[in-house]
Formats: structure tokens, C-alpha cells, sequence
């Protein structure tokens, strides 16, 4: 019960939040590029209704930018560092042999690299926007699940029903389709709810540093950098999306919190 109770928690408060990130011109009077000459460093008013940047931006046009790039690279990078560990995982434990070997070595080798350190490094080599940074956050978030699925499918392929299908004739492929991947489902739907708080939170670093989202685009972590020197004179400019950014991670949490306790057996012991 208490697993529903967060996981429903979680699901609304990023809905809530969701919504009008991918709305947002539909939500705020401003456009996130806009300039308002004629209101710099303006408090919380009818015009701009979170205030101003000490450039004249509206600050919830671009804490709602910011929150949909965040979301989008948290939602892509948990998606697909899942997907590679999901491949990986069975492949090395359905295989084995020299299959199992090479790619569990390859997940050790990227575990022992400081792997904030190596995203700072690649990401401020890359242009192109958010979407680049989805497959360089990805390829450091996929060992750890890689590791429980290849224990969970040295497990399922001596069950009956994977040695029938293997005598019967049908390929590796098939049989880890059919056979293999529904017993790993939940355990790939609570990885990915949890990889996308730790991909925002990422993201938003290395923005918060200059090497994630670059001007003219903004995600949170950029909007938080650029309000906080002006932290205790334009509260509105640094808290907006300091705030934004807490409870998107806050919901996430809880989905994935809630969904582990309600699809993980061991969880609810």
C-alpha cells in the first residue's frame, strides 16, 4: 500500500510539473528568447508572473524551457541506458563464454572511470544541444542494471520452459524475446523511473557548469547558474528553478521508489 501511495504520488507531482514544461508557450504570456526592455530585474507582477532576469528574460518562460530539456534528457538517457543494459545483461548471461566475459570486463572498465569527470570532458567537446548529451550520460548509467540482469537471466535460462524452447530449435534472440525479457520487466521499469532522476541531476551539473545545454538554450541547471549570483537580491530568478528542479527530482524518486516496492518481490519482504 504504502509502495501505491508513493508510486501514485510520484506520477502526479510529474504530471503536474510535465505539463507545462511541454506547454510552455502555451502557459507563459513570453516566449523563453524574449526580452523585455522594459523590465529588468522586475519582481513577480501581472506581466511576468515569477519576474524577470537581471537581462529582462521572464523567469517562467525559462524555468519551463529548462524543465523540458531536463525532462527530455532525464526521460531519453534513463530509456535508453536501460535498453543497453537490458542487451547487455542477457546477452552475457544467456551466452556466456567469451560473450559473458568481454562485456562484463567492458562494464568494470566504465564502473572504475570517474564518470563525471569523463562527461565533463566529452560533453564540452560536443555541440548540438540536449540531444547530444543523451548517449554520452547513457553510456555511464547502464552497468550496475547490466550486472542484476545477467544474474537474473543465469537464472531464467535453466528454467523449463527456456531449455524446452532451446531444444525445440528457436534461436538465442527469440528465446530471450519470449522467454527471457517479460521475467526482467520489472526490473527494467524501476530502473528506468530511477535513471531518469539521476540523468537529470546530471545534466543539470554539468549545465549548472557550462557544459551541458549551451546559450542560446537553457535547461536548469544553466537558468540556476545564471540567477544565483544575484541569489538574495532576485530570489525569484535562482528559486524558480532551484525549486522546479527539487521536485521534479523529488517525483521521480517517489515513482520509482513506489513502482520498485510494488514489482519487486524482495522489496516488499
Amino acid at each position: 500500500m504504502t509502495g501505491r501511495r508513493s508510486a501514485v504520488a510520484g506520477a502526479v507531482l510529474l504530471v503536474l510539473l510535465a505539463l507545462p514544461a511541454f506547454a510552455g508557450p502555451l502557459v507563459s504570456p513570453w516566449g523563453w528568447d524574449e526580452t523585455d526592455f522594459a523590465a529588468f530585474r522586475q519582481g513577480p507582477s501581472g506581466d511576468h508572473w515569477l519576474g524577470t532576469t537581471q537581462s529582462g528574460r521572464d523567469v517562467l518562460a525559462l524555468t519551463l524551457r529548462g524543465a523540458r530539456n531536463s525532462l527530455s534528457v532525464g526521460l531519453c538517457a534513463a530509456v535508453l541506458s536501460t535498453g543497453i543494459a537490458a542487451v547487455a545483461g542477457t546477452a552475457a548471461g544467456f551466452l556466456g563464454g567469451r560473450a559473458d566475459r568481454m562485456l562484463m570486463l567492458g562494464a568494470d572498465l566504465l564502473l572504475v572511470l570517474p564518470s563525471f569527470l569523463v562527461v565533463t570532458v566529452l560533453a564540452s567537446r560536443l555541440t548540438g544541444g540536449w540531444p547530444v548529451l543523451v548517449p554520452v550520460l547513457a553510456a555511464f548509467m547502464w552497468m550496475v542494471t547490466a550486472r542484476a540482469v545477467r544474474a537474473a537471466t543465469l537464472s531464467l535460462r535453466e528454467r523449463e520452459h527456456v531449455l524446452a524452447a532451446r531444444f525445440l530449435g528457436l534461436g538465442a534472440p527469440r528465446v530471450v524475446a519470449r522467454h527471457v525479457l517479460p521475467h526482467l520487466a520489472s526490473l527494467l521499469v524501476v530502473d528506468a523511473s530511477l535513471n531518469v532522476g539521476v540523468a537529470i541531476a546530471a545534466e543539470s551539473g554539468l549545465s549548472y557548469l557550462g557544459f551541458g545545454v549551451r546559450p542560446p538554450d537553457v535547461s536548469l541547471g544553466a537558468v540556476i547558474a545564471d540567477g544565483q549570483g544575484g541569489a538574495t537580491a532576485l530570489p525569484w530568478a535562482f528559486g524558480s528553478a532551484a525549486g522546479t528542479l527539487v521536485l521534479i527530482v523529488v517525483a521521480v524518486n517517489l515513482l520509482g521508489d513506489g513502482l520498485r516496492d510494488l514489482l519487486d518481490p524482495e522489496a516488499r519482504r
